[in-house]
């Protein structure tokens, strides 16, 4: 045998053991999915465990909706008249902050076949690093509780109004998000039934003559979903971080359910908001 037979089989043979030894890629086909039976007459829900960012179905026979943040609604558009019982209508695919998971929508001509609730469970969800997504709802209701449990570190700026005291407690920085921790004394005896929590831009000072322009921020997080308190309410709020000019200022509205309609309000100068304290473990454990 020559020695460039022998190099040959010699590289061969090692290319066969490089591949042996090198895992191939996992690849999904619908025999790896999970199968969901769907009725025309029946809505199939499926819950997540976070928050779900996207859902895409395969194809039109299948209509879907997200009526809350981690619930997907599923139901067939036509009946047996035009499906059979084992026809794949559709693949649902799911994803959420941190994981995907894909369902086969199998229908079926028998309602008590249906699936009509159904859970993402562990094994069926895959991994996921979502880009749009730096932070999860997970961890920024952890970081808001331990705010929440930290001592006030802001001392001068508050708002009295209707025998109320509404005061900021702190302002942290996490990554791309402000965390606002704020309190309501209510030295009153009536009971605050809150309406709505607002959070707006508005202008420092308008001349009579001009418009004011106001700016409604969504919050990313809530933390307390209280709707009303007697004596002491504290919540934290996180918003994207952001700038704004001088001339304006960030304001926090708690305003009340009628018929009383009391509301108060708290405004926070961009100064504060620039002294922000960036969040760490040690700074929410000194005392």
């Amino acid at each position: 045998m020559s020695i460039n037979m022998k190099r040959s089989r010699i590289f061969g043979l090692a290319a066969v053991a490089l591949l042996s030894a090198t895992p191939v890629m996992a690849q999904k086909t619908m025999d790896d999915m999970q199968y969901l039976t769907i009725n025309e007459n029946v809505t199939t829900v499926i819950t997540a465990s976070e928050p779900v960012r996207f859902v895409d179905i395969s194809t039109d026979k299948v209509a879907g909706d997200q009526p809350i943040r981690n619930i997907v609604r599923l139901k067939p558009k036509e009946g047996m008249e035009i499906h059979h019982d084992g026809d794949v209508l559709a693949v649902v695919t799911i994803i959420t902050e941190r994981y995907r998971s894909q369902y086969a929508l199998i229908y079926t001509s028998r309602m008590d076949e249906a699936v009509t609730e159904k859970t993402i469970t562990l094994d069926e969800r895959e991994s996921y690093n979502n880009p749009a997504v730096s932070m999860s709802t997970e961890d920024m209701t952890r970081y808001a509780r331990q705010i929440w449990a930290s001592p006030a570190r802001v001392r001068n700026v508050s708002t009295k109004r209707n025998r109320m005291v509404m005061r900021l407690n702190n302002i942290y920085s996490v990554g791309e998000y402000f965390f606002i921790d704020f309190s309501v004394d209510n030295r009153t005896n009536i009971r605050f039934d809150i309406d709505q929590l607002r959070v707006k831009l508005n202008d420092k000072k308008t001349a009579r003559s001009t418009t004011v322009q106001t700016i409604e921020l969504i919050p990313e997080l809530v933390l307390d979903p209280t709707r009303s308190f007697r004596y002491g309410y504290r919540n934290v709020i996180v918003l994207k971080k952001m700038t704004f000019p001088n001339d304006k200022m960030l304001t926090i509205e708690l305003s009340e359910q009628q018929i009383s309609g009391r509301t108060i309000s708290l405004s926070i100068e961009y100064e504060d908001v620039l002294n922000a304290d960036s969040f760490n473990n040690v700074l929410l454990m000194e005392n």
